[in-house]
């Protein structure tokens, strides 16, 4: 599901559309696989009996849906957008939730990776903004590295010199206070 350019403001452009990495594919697979060699081990080992070849049957339906289908849907509609104004999270399959966070906001962006993430090329991007919510985790983002890059690039672009998060660009810079004389 790619990201509607009718939500966004005008002037407002998509930077980065990211969805996770295609390791949250893995699992499903190997159980969609097993799930099907199973049923069709146990249909032709119980052939003779119609009624229990359609239990086995039903079950592996409800095997596939809760553990194939409901993952790849929440992986399809799960996404991550980077505009040149703020960052945007979308994910659920019928009730969908999101949150956007003004990159004027945003006051840390790391990333972690470890031996998995480093050989599949992915990992998780940590941003950290100034509200008291909880910063966002962004689960198996691919090239993380990259998207870090491309992330500090634009909150630069964006910074008003205040380093406190709290006005928009386009305020004028905060400069150094004079010193005052105490006496």
């Amino acid at each position: 599901m790619a990201f509607s350019p009718k939500l966004l403001a005008q002037g407002e452009r998509v930077v980065m559309e990211l969805r996770t990495h295609i390791k949250k594919m893995v699992v499903p697979l190997i159980v969609l696989v097993l799930t099907i060699v199973a049923a069709l081990l146990l249909a032709w080992w119980v052939r003779s009996n119609d009624w229990i070849v359609y239990v086995i049957v039903a079950v592996a339906v409800l095997a596939i849906v809760l553990w194939v289908v409901i993952p790849f849907l929440r992986w399809r509609t799960s996404i991550y957008v980077v505009t040149n104004r703020r960052l945007i999270t979308r994910e659920g399959i019928v009730t969908r939730t999101g949150r956007d966070i003004p990159l004027y906001r945003i006051n840390d962006v790391t990333y972690e990776k470890d031996l998995l993430d480093r050989l599949l090329g992915c990992g998780t991007l940590i941003v950290s903004d100034a509200t008291d919510k909880a910063g966002v985790k962004l689960y198996d983002v691919p090239k993380v590295e990259k998207v870090h890059v491309t992330m500090n690039e634009l909150l630069f672009q964006h910074d008003d010199g205040s380093d406190d998060g709290e006005f928009p660009p386009g305020e004028p810079p905060r400069g150094p206070v004079a010193p005052t004389n105490p006496f």
